[in-house]
């Protein structure tokens, strides 16, 4: 079997965060015509095709993963899940004989990341962050190379920025098409979309409706407000908005994000990857509250990346007080002019093509002979000890 039929191996953790940028890259290459394995935890396992989005020609296969976490007893639940997971790699790796294989982090990416490298093969690891995740961390000796989303990736040691090339991070195409349509600086009324997940959206449903009540009535009435927020706040955010006269609209999810993007003037949200890179991509100016117990508190390094880029705003959680919000706000409607600028530094920083790009490399780095590199087998033998 050449290497231009062998099937390209992706793995993945069961996150959202890991998965869609996974399958965004498997749809990528199945339209180039390749063969996909997509290879995840019993999480990322039971999400459909069709919310996922993956196309009919990937196959998905379950591996045995869990972190190493929980104290000695998680710990060992944990190695064992892994080595099971391991030997289930390479089983999957004899019998459909990939060419490459392209990790994208999380605990489920480790065993076939590392079974692919025992077995010769070149592998990719995908780094959605600004700091270089743990399991890539664990990965990283053996990779021929790595595909970053931020410049200045954290964690990444020399060596690895040496064979590291920024593609970005893949997002839905409904949200790349927006980086088509320029941004509109509001005129009048200011169109504000507030989104974040479990993690954000109790803070933001305290915050800004406080927010908003500080501000004079003339000020409140130039404010439009989407908002998140969870089922058991969205009662009392409803009221405190009917107590100010605002129009909102409040869900505990948004379907619609891209078309809620194209009409948004401003967005605040948290900083997880995939936020930062559809925010981006839309090009659109932003404020961003970093999770503070995000691991290896890499939300605030994204968020810091897009604040040196002049593409948005950060404020810590624990800045985050009404009163700083207001001021925020305040200087909103100072200057559209200010949005503008903003806008087109985060559309500059995004990258609408990532899948695309990453793409590129995969197949860049596929072996012509299908015999991998006896280099990357011996760098995943020293990572594996």
């Amino acid at each position: 079997m050449s290497a231009g039929t062998r099937p390209v191996l992706l793995a993945a953790g069961g996150t959202g965060g890991h998965m869609f940028p996974a399958v965004s890259l498997a749809n990528a290459l199945s339209a180039r015509g390749h063969t996909v394995l997509f290879a995840t935890d019993p999480r990322g396992a039971a999400v459909s095709d069709e919310v996922l989005g993956l196309g009919d020609t990937v196959t998905r296969h379950t591996i045995s993963s869990r972190s190493l976490r929980g104290g000695a007893k998680g710990i060992a639940g944990g190695f064992a899940a892994l080595a099971r997971g391991f030997m289930e790699s390479r089983r999957l790796i004899r019998t459909y004989q990939p060419s490459i294989a392209v990790g994208f982090g999380g605990y489920p990416s480790v065993p076939p990341i590392l079974a692919a490298g025992l077995a010769g093969l070149p592998t990719v690891i995908h780094e959605q962050n600004a700091v270089l995740g743990r399991a890539n961390r664990r990965l990283a000796r053996g990779a021929r190379a790595f595909a970053l989303s931020f410049a200045q990736t954290q964690r990444l040691k020399s060596a690895g920025h040496a064979k590291a090339t920024v593609v970005g991070n893949p997002v839905r195409a409904e949200i790349a098409a927006l980086s088509a349509r320029p941004y509109t600086p509001p005129s009048g009324v200011i169109d504000l979309l507030i989104v974040g997940g479990s993690q954000g959206a109790q803070v933001f449903s305290r915050i800004v409706p406080a927010a908003f009540r500080s501000l004079d009535a003339p000020l409140r009435a130039r404010f439009r407000v989407a908002q998140q927020c969870r089922a058991e706040d969205i009662d009392e955010v409803r009221e405190t908005y009917a107590s100010l006269g605002m129009p909102v609209e409040l869900q505990t999810f948004f379907e619609d994000i891209p078309a809620r993007l194209a009409a948004a003037h401003l967005v605040v949200g948290r900083a997880g990857a995939s936020t930062v890179s559809e925010l981006t991509t839309a090009g659109r100016p932003a404020l961003y509250v970093p999770y503070p117990h995000a691991a290896d508190d890499h939300q605030m390094a994204n968020a810091r990346a897009v604040e040196a880029a002049g593409a948005g705003w950060v404020m810590a959680q624990n800045e985050f007080t009404p009163a700083a919000m207001a001021g925020w706000l305040e200087a909103a409607l100072e200057s559209s002019d200010a949005l503008a600028r903003v806008a087109s530094a985060a559309r500059a920083m995004g990258h609408p093509d990532a899948a695309e790009r990453l793409a590129d490399l995969v197949e860049h780095l596929m072996p012509a002979n299908g015999n991998g590199n006896g280099a990357d087998r011996a760098g995943m033998r020293e990572a594996a000890e």
